[in-house]
């Protein structure tokens, strides 16, 4: 990767002669139309840099509408698309200090251009994890779990006491967080899903994950459950469908219960009868997190953060159900991301990660990383679990 030689005042020059793949384009449009695969040269690191090796990236929604020109956050031309992912540190610039070669790394900033395979970032941008954190653990952390971490932390009610939480599109890799949560941090939860052929499986598997209650959108309609006292009502509602799901959600919540909209995947509106104002007391928020990352204070991010890793190592937090999927096919990948399945089946395939290689347990042995890397320094201890304290909710 790297070849030194030395002059005659013993000064030692590194020269780089490194190429990367990367998905790139130069308009908006349609991704499978716009997208290229491009082989570049990797540019120099500058003093507070960090060259990494990237080990998976996912394809989310907001990247195809980016690509596609409809998403808030609007991009320079050309760019490489991808929000989040994960890699290992191969150098590093002169100015740092707190990244090492072999740490593995998150890309915690989005817009960052993670759909390649080596690439140069700043260090503001980078969090070192564990080596013990999954490949698509590391790989999916910032998106659907900080949003899931964040809507139950941030629009919990004025009594806590026997919470419980209802939400849409409970099988998308956000609501699976959501679960998973609020499991950890015993919070009774209401699941809707859409009906299918594979329901009886879809509802095995959200059970498994933690869920309190799974029904479809129709059985939501007529339930019994808070008449029969299996569950209370719930106070807060969590809306990433719109049109007719949410509000049969709204229906069914408490007197000055919560909905928090995130999503609007039935590309209908969130109506709101005049009633559920005057006499339910109900309010209604929106949720972004590219919004929230802009404001918030980097001890936030940062507990946060650790929190969702120490619940991931504590195996009360995993990947959504996914697929990886080679570099060079990343039209398959894009095209499974195009696909109302690839975000909302039950639940085999419901994310799609890009992967130079395709890890059989989605783990990699970072030893084993460095002994296939060449590399002009000597080697650096890997990042260790820390303290999995603070798993706790924050609203205890």
């Amino acid at each position: 990767m790297f070849t030194s030689i030395s002059s005659y005042h013993n000064v030692t020059i590194h020269i780089r002669n490194l190429t990367s793949k990367q998905l790139r384009y130069s308009e908006f449009g349609e991704p499978l139309d716009v997208i290229k695969c491009e082989e570049c040269e990797v540019p120099p690191l500058g003093a507070n840099e960090v060259l990494v090796k990237m080990l998976a990236a996912p394809v989310n929604p907001a990247d195809i509408n980016t690509i596609q020109g409809k998403y808030p956050v609007k991009v320079e031309l050309p760019c490489i698309p991808g929000n989040e992912g994960v890699g290992i540190v191969e150098d590093v610039g002169e100015d740092i200090s707190g990244i090492s070669v072999g740490n593995k790394v998150i890309i915690t900033k989005p817009v960052q251009g993670t759909w390649r395979n080596i690439g140069v970032f700043d260090e503001k941008v980078l969090r070192v994890v564990p080596d013990s954190l999954g490949i698509v653990e590391a790989a999916t952390l910032t998106v659907n779990p900080c949003t899931a971490y964040r809507m139950l932390s941030d629009f919990k009610p004025v009594k806590k006491e026997n919470l419980v939480v209802i939400q849409n599109g409970a099988n998308s890799a956000c609501g699976q967080s959501v679960i998973q949560i609020c499991k950890a941090w015993n919070i009774k939860n209401i699941n809707i899903v859409r009906s299918r052929p594979e329901i009886d499986e879809l509802k095995e598997y959200l059970k498994s994950l933690g869920a309190t209650i799974v029904l479809t959108e129709e059985e939501l309609r007529s339930t019994n459950i808070f008449k029969e006292k299996l569950v209370d009502r719930p106070s807060l509602a969590l809306n990433c469908v719109g049109g007719k799901s949410s509000l049969e959600m709204l229906r069914h919540l408490q007197h000055s219960g919560k909905m928090v909209t995130y999503g609007g995947m039935s590309r209908e509106p969130v109506t709101v009868p005049t009633s559920a104002f005057i006499f339910k007391n109900l309010s209604f928020h929106g949720f972004w997190m590219t919004a929230w990352n802009e404001k918030a204070k980097d001890e936030d991010k940062d507990k946060m953060i650790s929190d969702l890793i120490a619940l991931m190592c504590l195996k009360k937090l995993q990947a959504p159900v996914h697929k990886m999927v080679k570099f060079e096919s990343y039209q398959e990948a894009i095209g499974n991301a195009l696909s109302p399945k690839g975000f909302t089946g039950c639940p085999n395939e419901s994310t799609t990660l890009l992967t130079e290689t395709v890890f059989p347990d989605d783990r990699v042995d970072t030893d084993d990383l460095r002994k296939t890397r060449q590399t002009d320094g000597d080697d650096h201890p890997p990042a260790t679990l820390g303290d999995l304290s603070g798993v706790d909710p924050p609203f205890t």
